[in-house]
């Protein structure tokens, strides 16, 4: 770890290693673009975890360039307040306080702005749709100096590097690519004039804040859309951009067509882009940094000693653990808390409108959840070493109880164990690592292979018991069902029987379903996938599902919606829609993913006649995924 952790400059910055957290959307911004506690303690946490850098998130430097009312912004002075308080927190926990700042372009939704958003043609956001306001040169000149005006205020405010947001599809970046700039004027028609807006931008910047104030530039270095930006072609751009004045890099890839590329799932390799900074790194003179699911401080570190990057970018890995860099500078890797790139975070930010964490129960809301010693300690026993068991016997453990906790299997992590089969979900295997060490770690007493009954409680005699016995599988009840044909993910995942299968029907294309048909599709299975719902994967996070059904597709998995299974044959499955159309699908295996029921636990009533504090956690309560789990896990382990 000696490189990841050697000190590095840019320009008059000083940076004590090599680990930046680069600019990620938080939705702790309140409407009017104001910083809340939340904000603040947000930001403070991730600087005092060890990084040489935090680059806060994208703020808009005008107000028709945001993309949310939540984004934070720097268009005018009354937001100098609150990014002088910032910067100031980041800098006394010993980080180098920088800022990104932004224009959003043609992905700005009307309802945000209640107008059409600008763009540098005709052409829509992809994501988005609708119309947009091809910017004429007035209003492009206009932009200019709003970047201008934005950078003078970061500086004010006391941060020390300043960084152009020209990646992700946004507006910088719709200038950048043929993908999106079918422009016939001195800012389009090839490499030169598309990337005029960015030196103007560049240029701009630097005679305002001078040519010795650090500035950097994040790319999308591949778009994988044609027309759009490759390698080669960001080289060139770079080239002209670090003769405007930029002294670093940031490489990224994607953009609004491909997502996965901004916010890589568990699907994607770790490090993905780190060959492609290496390319950039070798053609020119600056500094460069990159990103792209780096979540472990080995591959960070790999990144460094093999010259590939200056500095390695850290985001969602200082979500999962905001002491990740401290940590692993101690040698203390098992307490880290390791990203598994489910998206959960992204997810959150769209469907609820705030940023959750499967991992981290806590980020979004760092002092409510803060653990604190009990006031007095209490005989804990925990039933069931899943992930929410396991994270409730943690966090009490933590406080200072005394926690006992039963398995009736022989091994920790309950339904977690069934992902870390497939290959694209490895990952599951470092959070389960990490609840395991940290129960070992706070003494929590393990008793694995005993299922436990009224008896063993009694025998415990707890203060409080804590029931986190999970799910089983739900079967549908419909002719044929017991044959030997039918089984289960479960079954499926836990022994080796499935490279046996030849032809297989999924029964349910929810999450596991398609993953289980992924996982048999790649092992050579002509597998078919039944839903009832018109489209499967509905619940998946979305950029996961776009990879999952990408990758469905090109193993030539079957996939029929509309129907349900109405019977089990001898040689297969009969199903059926609301029309009562039935169609018979051949198989050696029919396997059910049509959800799980709660464990029926006889001795809850019980254990309250007996006076025993009880709480109930997880799919016990109602099936649910493992965020819901871990997260009732840290609730009930504060509360006790």
């Amino acid at each position: 770890m000696k490189k990841l952790f050697s000190p590095f400059d840019i320009k008059n910055c000083h940076l004590k290693n090599r680990i930046v957290m680069p600019g990620l959307a938080s939705f702790l911004i309140e409407n009017d673009g104001s910083y809340s506690d939340k904000t603040i303690e947000h930001y403070r946490l991730r600087a005092a975890g060890g990084p040489a850098m935090i680059i806060m998130e994208a703020h808009g430097v005008a107000p028709e360039g945001i993309v949310s009312n939540h984004q934070a912004r720097i268009y005018d002075d009354r937001f100098i307040k609150d990014l002088s308080k910032a910067a100031d927190v980041i800098k006394k926990e010993g980080s180098v306080p920088a800022i990104q700042i932004h224009h959003a372009g043609r992905q700005v939704p009307f309802r945000v702005i209640n107008k059409k958003p600008f763009a540098p043609s005709t052409l829509p956001c992809p994501a988005i749709k609708g119309d947009v306001e091809p910017l004429d040169v007035k209003g492009i000149k206009k932009i200019v100096r709003q970047f201008g005006d934005a950078a003078e205020r970061a500086v004010k405010a006391g941060f020390e590097l300043i960084e152009v947001h020209g990646a992700h599809g946004y507006l910088i970046n719709q200038f950048l690519s043929g993908f999106s700039n079918i422009r016939q004027d001195e800012y389009g028609r090839n490499t030169s004039g598309r990337t005029r807006f960015a030196r103007e931008i560049i240029a701009e910047i630097r005679d305002r804040i001078g040519p010795n104030f650090p500035l950097s530039f994040k790319i999308s270095a591949q778009e994988f859309v044609p027309g759009g930006l490759t390698t080669e072609e960001s080289i060139e751009i770079l080239k002209e951009l670090v003769k405007e004045g930029i002294d670093v890099v940031q490489v990224s890839a994607g953009n609004d067509a491909t997502p996965e590329w901004i916010c890589q799932p568990m699907f994607m390799e770790q490090a993905c882009l780190a060959d492609s900074a290496a390319k950039i790194k070798a053609a020119i003179d600056i500094p460069v940094m990159v990103v792209g699911r780096i979540n472990d401080p080995f591959i960070a570190d790999d990144i460094i000693n093999g010259g590939k990057a200056d500095i390695v970018c850290m985001g969602r890995g200082l979500l999962a653990d905001p002491e990740l860099p401290r940590k692993a500078q101690s040698g203390n890797y098992e307490d880290i808390r390791t990203c598994i790139a489910c998206n959960t975070c992204m997810q959150s930010i769209f469907r609820k409108g705030r940023i959750e964490c499967l991992v981290n129960p806590s980020l979004g809301r760092e002092k409510e959840m803060e653990i604190h010693p009990a006031g007095r300690p209490k005989k804990v026993m925990v039933i069931g070493g899943g992930p929410g068991g396991l994270n409730a016997a943690r966090v009490a453990a933590v406080r200072g109880h005394h926690v006992s906790l039963y398995e009736k299997h022989f091994s920790l992590g309950g339904q977690l164990l069934l992902a870390t089969v497939s290959p694209h979900k490895m990952g599951m295997v470092s959070l389960i690592n990490f609840l395991t060490n940290q129960i070992k770690k706070y003494n929590v007493d393990c008793h694995l292979g005993i299922d436990a009954d009224i008896e063993t409680i009694k025998d415990n005699s707890p203060d409080v018991l804590i029931i986190a016995t999970g799910s089983v599988p739900f079967i549908p009840d419909v002719p044929g069902i017991d044959s030997k044909l039918v089984c289960t993910a479960r079954e499926i995942f836990n022994n080796g029987s499935r490279l046996e299968i030849k032809k297989a029907v999924i029964v349910g294309g929810g999450a596991t379903g398609c993953e289980v048909a992924l996982d048999l599709s790649e092992k050579g299975c002509d597998v078919t996938i039944v839903e009832q719902l018109p489209k499967v994967g509905i619940q998946m996070e979305a950029i996961t599902r776009k990879m999952v059904s990408s990758l469905l597709r090109k193993n030539k998995v079957k996939i029929i919606t509309g129907f349900r299974l109405s019977k089990v044959t001898e040689t297969g499955a009969e199903i059926e829609n609301e029309n009562e159309e039935r169609l018979s699908l051949d198989a050696d295996r029919i396997v059910i993913t049509v959800g799980n029921r709660p464990v029926d636990n006889n001795f809850i009533n019980q254990t309250k006649d007996m006076g025993i504090e009880t709480h109930l956690i997880g799919d016990c309560v109602e099936a649910r995924s493992a965020k819901e789990a871990i997260l009732e896990g840290a609730l009930i382990g504060r509360m006790i």
